[in-house]
C-alpha cells in the first residue's frame, strides 16, 4: 500500500488546479479516497452534526445487503439447476455452461458449490455491467460539474442487479442503468438532490421498455426453456396468484416458509424476506434505516389486505391473500427495507415516515389485488410515494407549527 500511496502522491500535481489533467480531478479524488484516508478532514467539532458521514452510511448499507447477495448467488443457481433436465446437460451451450463443465462442479441442485457458482455466473456479469455503465455517467457528470465522485453509487450499483432477473441481456442493463443514473439522479444535481430512487427508476424503465424480460409473471429461470424438465412452468408466485388467485399458490405447492426463505423464482436478490430481515436489523441497529418507514409499510399492508379479505371474492382471486403472504412475496421485503428507506427520496419527518410507509404498504396490496397487469407492485408504489414525500413533510411541519402556535397562545 505504501508503494501505491507514493505513486498516487507523485501524480497528484497533474490533477490539481493548473495541472495538465485538472479536469479529471474527480476521477483522481475518487480513487484516492477509496484507497486511502483523505488529507482534508474536519479539525473542530463546532459544525459536526453526526458522527456518521455519507461514506460510512453507504458502507453500512452495503454490509446489510450482503445476505441478499449471498441468496442471489445461491437461489439463482438453485432455480436453474432445479429446472434443468439432466438428460440435456450435454447439449448446453454458452460460455457459462462451458465454464461450469470445465470446472467440473456439475448442475446438481443438492450441491451448494454448484448452485453458488452457477448463480455467480449470472449475477456478476450484470453487476459489472452496472458498475461500468453507471460509473461512466457518474464520472462524466463529476468532471463536467467539477465536483467529487459520490459514494452513493456504490449502493445503487449493488441494488440494481439484485432487482433484475438473471436472464436479462446485458445491453438492456446498460441502457436501464444509464437512464436511471442520468434521469433519476444526475439531472436533478446528483446524490442528495434526487427525489426519486435511481435504482427504482432503472427498474421501472426496464419494466416498461422490455416487459418480456422483466414483467414479473414468468421467464425468470437462468436457463433456456428448451432445456427444462417436462412440466416446469417458470412462473413466479405472484404470477400464479394472477392466474389462479390465492388458491394458485397451494395448487403449485408453494408454502409460506418457502416464500419467506426466498427459495423461489424471482429477481436475483429480492426473493428472500429472511435475508432482507437480517439487513433490516443491521440498518435499524446502526440507525441508518428508518424503522418508522418499515413499520408504516407493514401497517398499511395489514390494513389494506384485511380490508380485501373482508370484501371476499373467493380463493380463486387475489382478494383472499392474507397480509402475511403479501409480506413475503416478490420484492416486498427488499423494497420495504432497502428502497423505501432511502434517506434522500423518502419522507424526512418522523410522522411523515409513518404516513409515507403506510401509503406504500396499502398501495402494494391495492395494485396487486385490483390490477393484474402489474403483479410486482412494490416498485411502482415506492416510486409513486417518492413524489409525494416532500408534500407529506410540508404538511407535517405545517401542522407542527400550527399546533405550537396554538399551544403558546393558550
Amino acid at each position: 500500500m505504501k508503494f501505491l500511496l507514493e505513486l498516487q502522491d507523485k501524480q497528484r500535481k497533474l490533477f490539481e488546479k493548473g495541472g495538465k489533467l485538472e479536469r479529471l480531478h474527480p476521477l483522481f479524488e475518487a480513487n484516492d479516497t477509496f484507497l486511502f484516508t483523505p488529507d482534508s478532514v474536519t479539525k473542530g467539532p463546532s459544525h459536526v452534526r453526526d458522527g456518521l458521514d455519507l461514506k460510512r452510511m453507504m458502507s453500512v448499507v452495503v454490509i446489510a445487503l450482503i445476505p441478499c447477495v449471498v441468496m442471489a448467488l445461491y437461489n439463482t443457481g438453485l432455480q436453474a439447476n432445479l429446472a434443468l433436465n439432466a438428460a440435456k446437460v450435454g447439449e448446453l451451450t454458452g460460455w457459462r455452461n462451458a465454464l461450469l463443465q470445465t470446472l467440473g462442479v456439475g448442475f446438481s441442485p443438492d450441491s451448494l458449490l454448484a448452485c453458488l457458482i452457477h448463480g455467480a455466473l449470472y449475477f456478476f456479469p450484470v453487476y459489472i455491467m452496472t458498475i461500468i455503465a453507471g460509473g461512466f455517467w457518474e464520472v462524466l457528470f463529476a468532471i463536467v460539474r467539477k465536483h467529487e465522485v459520490n459514494e452513493g453509487f456504490l449502493v445503487t450499483s449493488l441494488l440494481i442487479p439484485l432487482t433484475l432477473p438473471p436472464g436479462i441481456p446485458l445491453w438492456q442493463v446498460a441502457i436501464g442503468v444509464s437512464f436511471g443514473v442520468v434521469f433519476g439522479k444526475e439531472v436533478f444535481g446528483g446524490t442528495g438532490m434526487n427525489f426519486l430512487n435511481p435504482a427504482l427508476v432503472t427498474r421501472a424503465f426496464l419494466f416498461f421498455a422490455y416487459p418480456g424480460q422483466i414483467s414479473g409473471d414468468k421467464v425468470w429461470v437462468a436457463t433456456q426453456s428448451t432445456n427444462w424438465i417436462d412440466g416446469y412452468s417458470g412462473a413466479t408466485a405472484l404470477g400464479m396468484i394472477q392466474m389462479g388467485g390465492y388458491q394458485g399458490l397451494a395448487d403449485h405447492g408453494y408454502t409460506w416458509w418457502k416464500a419467506f426463505s426466498g427459495l423461489e423464482l424471482g429477481s436475483m436478490g429480492e426473493t428472500s424476506a429472511l435475508a432482507c430481515l437480517i439487513g433490516a436489523v443491521i440498518l435499524i441497529a446502526t440507525r441508518v434505516g428508518s424503522w418508522r418507514t418499515m413499520a408504516g409499510i407493514c401497517l398499511g399492508t395489514v390494513v389494506m389486505a384485511s380490508f380485501f379479505n373482508v370484501l371476499g371474492r373467493g380463493p380463486a382471486t387475489g382478494f383472499a391473500v392474507p397480509f402475511w403472504w403479501h409480506m413475503v412475496l416478490g420484492g416486498y421485503a427488499f423494497g420495504a427495507v432497502f428502497m423505501a428507506t432511502d434517506p434522500v427520496s423518502s419522507a424526512f419527518t418522523d410522522m411523515g415516515k409513518w404516513i409515507y410507509g403506510f401509503m406504500i404498504g396499502a398501495f402494494v396490496v391495492l395494485i396487486r389485488v385490483t390490477n393484474p397487469a402489474y403483479p410486482e407492485a412494490m416498485m411502482l408504489s415506492i416510486l409513486f410515494w417518492n413524489i409525494f414525500a416532500p408534500l407529506i413533510d410540508y404538511y407535517v411541519v405545517k401542522a407542527n407549527i400550527k399546533r405550537r402556535l396554538a399551544r403558546s397562545a393558550a
